[in-house]
Formats: structure tokens, C-alpha cells, sequence
């Protein structure tokens, strides 16, 4: 086996690489840019090597400077991890040339499925199903726009060489066929080094379920059952799980046998995906085949109990698998939440700083339920703007689905994250959906449910009335801690009243608290009454409680006259005041909010690529204005309605902060 191995990536692949080499006992070497020197993956590697400046294209994806990171460490093996080199051929050649085992399938493999027009073209010789599409490349965005009205509109727009929603858009109509085709273009020239585009049918009302396999150097190959990955934004995977809650077992074994016919034919060996679009009659359809570790694989670990890290390195050191397909059985179920550093409230779009605060909840194991967190960062780190703005993969367990989406739902509310924006409010929203319980979902659930971005959560009654609850009877503990440091009269403290009016939500709902040695029981005016124990004490930023013997966690801020409470994807101002505070609030004016719609304000922090208008163009509703980069993502912005344009602020090449004006019209 491997005395080191070097790790060709970043983040929290890398440390999740770095833990199963540590458990193997193989030392490991991490390689950082300048934006990455503190990061966790290399604080967590035995040796670290600096390859560059901050931008991919000048570090993690230059060849030379990883081979002459191997030759300065000694390293015998490299895993690639996700993106970057990790299904690059000349990568591959280069290490082979150089004598260091690559832990991934041999070159020849991730030339016929790395790419996925060739990759497609031989799935269609093997007579595997696949979506219609043009195979051949294209020369520019006319060419783009005659091939889409061929096909028929929809269609999805992908870079060849492409993966994680990079290089990717769905396009409507001739307009978004030739935007679409310019952007993933640049983005797949920027992420990958590989600017080809093809063009295939966008099938509608699909699921996305992936089968992961894994095969040795011996003519072994083995499927570990599927993935759910519909859930998505932008075409990038959001929420995953394992099983799927769609397939029956018939399909399930349709499509790993087909998923492994595929994989022997290029002669594959490692860990790979074999993702397929599923209709709703259970017909699957080939996508592509991901020749590298894919970001959900944690979901298929814990329901097989197959460490898919440890096996792609005991493959690469020739060993053979410890198991057949028989004893791959399906063991409860698995559910991950992708935790990104992008703004909810602002269209998802990437949110980068300091993490002031990053506290997950506590990883466990036990035969009821799993909480595991894969992350690459910790409290006080850097979000770049330069790389993916994925930060962590928070993972449940539980014998059943039900009980995995409660485990999830509990996780979400004590993860604390302060300092950037982050989804995950919109987590949250989706654990308590309806559709994601009962398991109807398709890829189109985020643009179906949520058709005008995510605006937060409104809580139902029920849950109106806990939160309310939990409220008064923190205000109650704050306003006794207060009496007893500043309200001393001789021996005598100021009296804490019982009655108050808690308004959240826009509502005013006016309580009663009896109060005992054990808790608080809040009445409200209509008789009801809900009953809460805690051990909260004012200034913790996590409020463990129970309301009516059901446990409630709440995250927890103090503002003037309340807290900012944020609990199942609610971001709620609550104010505790008494009546006589609560009459006179009621009389305070609103604060307007400043007009900003003569100006196009930069929604994300980023690079700007291109400024579309000139001064004195009168645009029309929807017409692109300008293209920011974010997060190896291009974002065009574009008109809200008609307008002149009066002024250009920013020109390309602009860094710009979230906010900052690019346009002035008339």
C-alpha cells in the first residue's frame, strides 16, 4: 500500500480524503494557492506545497505545478478528488509518465466517459438509452440556435468536458440558445481548460438518480445502489439521498447492471457514477458517466457502509474488492444538504467574508441515527470568491426515510453559521415541504415551488404560536438576569410583570406567563396555552427547548426590544414588549426603504466580464446589461423593464462589492 499519497484539490474534498488516508495510515500532502494558505485541508495534511495566485487557472488546474509539487514530496499516489484535474486524460498520462499511480480509472477511460459527447456515443453502441441531442461539436452560437430549433426547445446546453453545473444552461428560445451558448462556453473554458459544447433535448418533469459503481483491476465491478439528486438550482445539485424514494427494485437492478455494462466496456476501474434522467413512468435514459468521486457520495456510504475513499485507494494499489454485488444491501436511509455560501434572499447568488461564526452541529453515530458534517472550513476562515461556493455537506442516517428528514430538520436548525450569506434557511424550507416529504419531486422542484426565488419561510399557526411562546419565556429569564445586575433597590428587585405582547411575523399576540421553579407556562387570549422548559441563558446563540414536550431549537440574536429568532427557515423579528410599549410601537412609523430602481446595483461580490449598453441605448424588459463572474459562475444581469441608459459606473475587469452601481438610467 501507499506510504503518501498527494491530494490534487481543495476544500472539504480534500479533507474528507485526508481522513480516510489518515485512517489507512498513509501520510497525505495538500497543495494550496494564495488564497487557500490557512485553509483547513492544508492545516489537516502532513506536508503542504503552495502552487500559486488564487485563480484555478493559475494553480489547481496547471499540470506542471502539481507534478513538481509529487517530485518535491515523494508522493506515490494522487487523488484528484472533484473537478479540477479530477477527469482531465493528460492529468492521467502525465502521472503515468511519471510513474505515480493515479487513484481514478486509467486514461483511456476518462477519455471515452470523461468527455460526454464520446462518452454518449458509446453508450448509444452499447444500446443504452440516451436522451436526443447533437453529438458534434459547435462552432459558434448561430450554429447553436439552428441546432436547437432541430432539436426542439427546450434544450439543455452542457460543456463536454464539464461537471457540478459549471458550463451548463437550459434554454428556452433562439435568445437563451445564444447567451446560453457564450456563457458555457467561457465558464467551461474558465473551470476546465476545455471550451466544446453540445446540445441535447431538455427532457421535462425528470428525475435525476444516479447509480454509483465501483470495479477493480481484477474484472470486478459492483453497483451501490442509487441516488436521488432532483433537487437542484442552476442545474447544480442541492439536496441528495439514498435510496431513491421513486425506484421499485426491478428498476434499481436495471439500472446498476446497465450502469456496470457500461463501465466494463471502457474497461473502468475505481469509483464512477452513472448518472441517468428518470421519466415518470420509471423509463431512465443515460446522461453521462462521472469519472471521479462525486461531492454526494457520503449518502451511499452510509447506507452501504462502504468507505468509497478507501476503495478507490485499495484499487489503485491493486488490490481487489472485499465484496460481490450480493452483499450490497440497502441499510435504512442516507440524506445530505449542501451548505453554499450564497444569499437566499438574493436569487442564491454567491456571498463570500470571514466565517465570524461556524459551529455544525455535533457528528454521532449510533443504530438510530447519523449526523455527519464534510466540510473544508472553520470559524474565522476566508470565503474566497475565487472557487466553488460550496463550504459543507451536512449528512443524516436513520432506518427510514421519515426519521432521516427529521434527522436533517434538527441538524439545519443547530448549524450556526454568522458572517456570509448561506442557504441554509432554504434547506429547512425544503426538509418541511410537502412534495420533498411525500417524495414528488422532479429537477424542476426548486423552479416549480419557489417560481420567484426564495423569500423565506412563513410559519404556520402552530408553529407561530411555539416560536411566540418560546419567546415570551426567554424574554422572562432575560428581563429577571437584568433586575438582578442593574435593578437593585436596597434588598428589593424590580418586578418582572406576567403580562406581554410578543409581535412576529405581523402579528401582535398578546400572552400571559405563570412561571414556576421548572418553567413557564405562556396563556394566550384565546385560552390556549403551551407550556416551555429551558436551560437558555440570555447570550447563548442556540436556545434548546420544549414546547409542549416537543423539542424546539432556536437560533437566537438579541435586537432592541427582542431577538432575531431563525428556527425550520424563518428569519423572524420578534419584539417582546409590554402593553403599554406594544400601544406605542403600534404608532411608530416605518422606515422607507431608498430608492434604488434608476440603478443597476451589483447583486453578488465578483468580477465584472462585460458591460452590454452603452450610454444613451434605450433597453427593452429583459435585455442583458451586464455579465458578472462569481464562484467560476458568469451571471447576466438583465433590464427589468425599458429604460435609457444615463450613465456606466463599472467597466469589465471591475471587482465590484455586493451593491455597487454598474448602470444610472434616466
Amino acid at each position: 500500500m501507499f506510504k503518501k499519497i498527494l491530494i490534487a484539490n481543495r476544500g472539504e474534498i480534500a479533507c474528507r480524503v485526508i481522513k480516510s488516508a489518515r485512517k489507512m495510515g498513509i501520510k497525505t500532502v495538500a497543495v494550496y494557492s494564495d488564497a487557500d494558505r490557512e485553509a483547513l485541508h492544508v492545516k489537516m495534511a502532513d506536508e503542504a506545497v503552495h502552487i500559486g495566485p488564487p485563480p484555478a487557472a493559475q494553480s489547481y488546474i496547471v499540470i506542471d505545478k502539481i507534478m513538481e509539487a509529487i517530485r518535491k514530496t515523494g508522493a506515490e499516489a494522487v487523488h484528484p478528488g472533484y473537478g479540477f484535474l479530477s477527469e482531465n486524460m493528460k492529468f492521467a498520462e502525465a502521472l503515468e509518465r511519471e510513474g505515480v499511480t493515479f487513484i481514478g480509472p486509467p486514461s483511456p477511460a476518462i477519455e471515452a466517459m470523461g468527455d460526454k459527447i464520446t462518452s454518449k456515443k458509446i453508450a448509444m453502441e452499447a444500446g443504452v438509452s440516451t436522451v436526443p441531442g447533437y453529438m458534434g461539436l459547435i462552432a459558434d452560437a448561430e450554429e447553436a440556435v439552428r441546432i436547437s430549433r432541430d432539436i426542439g426547445y427546450p434544450v439543455m446546453i452542457k460543456a463536454s468536458a464539464g461537471g457540478g453545473g459549471k458550463g451548463m444552461r437550459i434554454a428556452w428560445n433562439d435568445e437563451e440558445a445564444r447567451d446560453g451558448f457564450q456563457s458555457s462556453k467561457n465558464e467551461a473554458a474558465a473551470s476546465f481548460g476545455d471550451d466544446r459544447i453540445f446540445i441535447e433535448k431538455f427532457v421535462t418533469q425528470p428525475r435525476h438518480i444516479e447509480i454509483q459503481v465501483l470495479a477493480d483491476k481484477h474484472g470486478n465491478c459492483v453497483y451501490l445502489h442509487e441516488r436521488e439528486c432532483s433537487i437542484q438550482r442552476r442545474n447544480q445539485k442541492v439536496i441528495e439521498e439514498a435510496p431513491s424514494p421513486f425506484l421499485d427494485e426491478k428498476t434499481r437492478k436495471a439500472m446498476g447492471e446497465q450502469a456496470c455494462a457500461l463501465a466494463r466496456a471502457v474497461g473502468y476501474t475505481s469509483a464512477g457514477t452513472v448518472e441517468f434522467i428518470v421519466d415518470g413512468s420509471r423509463n431512465f435514459y443515460f446522461l453521462e458517466m462521472n469519472t471521479r468521486l462525486q461531492v454526494e457520495h457520503p449518502v451511499t456510504e452510509l447506507i452501504t457502509g462502504v468507505d468509497l475513499v478507501e476503495q478507490m485507494i485499495r484499487v489503485a494499489g491493486g488490490e481487489r474488492l472485499p465484496f460481490r454485488q450480493s452483499d450490497l444491501r440497502i441499510n435504512g436511509w442516507g440524506m445530505e444538504s449542501r451548505l453554499y455560501a450564497e444569499d437566499p434572499y438574493r436569487n442564491f447568488l454567491p456571498s463570500i467574508g470571514r466565517l465570524t461564526r461556524y459551529r455544525p452541529p455535533v457528528e454521532a453515530a449510533t443504530a438510530e441515527g447519523v449526523v455527519r458534517n464534510d466540510t473544508g472550513v472553520y470559524e474565522g476562515g476566508e470565503i474566497s470568491m475565487y472557487y466553488d461556493p460550496m463550504i459543507a455537506k451536512l449528512c443524516t442516517w436513520a432506518p427510514t426515510r421519515g426519521a432521516a428528514i427529521e434527522g436533517m430538520r434538527v441538524a439545519l436548525d443547530t448549524f450556526e453559521v454568522e458572517g456570509i450569506g448561506h442557504n441554509l434557511p432554504f434547506l429547512s424550507a425544503v426538509m418541511d415541504h410537502p412534495r420533498f416529504v411525500e417524495g414528488a419531486i422532479t429537477t424542476a422542484f426548486i423552479a416549480e415551488e419557489y417560481p420567484e426565488g426564495f423569500q423565506g419561510v412563513t410559519l404556520p399557526e402552530g408553529g407561530l404560536r411555539k416560536v411566540a411562546a418560546a419567546a415570551a419565556a426567554m424574554n422572562r429569564v432575560a428581563e429577571i438576569r437584568r433586575t438582578r445586575i442593574t435593578g437593585r433597590l436596597g434588598n428589593h428587585e424590580r418586578h418582572v410583570g406576567d403580562d406581554w405582547v410578543v409581535s412576529l411575523q405581523g402579528e401582535a399576540i398578546a400572552v400571559t406567563i405563570a412561571a414556576d421553579r421548572d418553567g413557564a407556562t405562556v396563556h394566550f387570549a384565546d385560552g390556549s396555552a403551551h407550556r416551555v422548559t429551558s436551560d437558555w441563558t440570555p447570550g447563548q446563540p442556540l436556545a434548546r427547548l420544549t414546547v409542549d414536550g416537543d423539542p424546539v431549537v432556536l437560533k437566537v440574536g438579541k435586537i432592541p426590544g427582542g431577538f432575531r429568532i431563525r428556527t425550520r427557515g424563518a428569519d423572524l423579528k420578534v419584539h417582546v414588549r409590554t402593553p403599554r410599549q406594544a400601544e406605542l410601537a403600534r404608532l411608530m412609523p416605518e422606515k422607507a426603504a431608498p430608492d434604488t430602481s434608476k440603478f443597476l446595483l451589483c447583486p453578488m461580490p465578483g468580477l465584472v466580464v462585460k458591460i452590454s449598453v452603452e450610454v444613451g441605448q434605450e433597453v427593452q424588459e429583459g435585455q442583458a446589461l451586464a455579465t458578472v463572474e462569481a464562484m467560476k459562475m458568469e451571471n447576466i444581469l438583465r433590464a427589468e423593464r425599458k429604460g435609457t441608459v444615463k450613465r456606466v459606473v463599472a467597466a469589465a475587469g471591475a471587482s465590484l462589492r455586493v451593491d455597487d452601481v454598474i448602470l444610472e438610467f434616466e
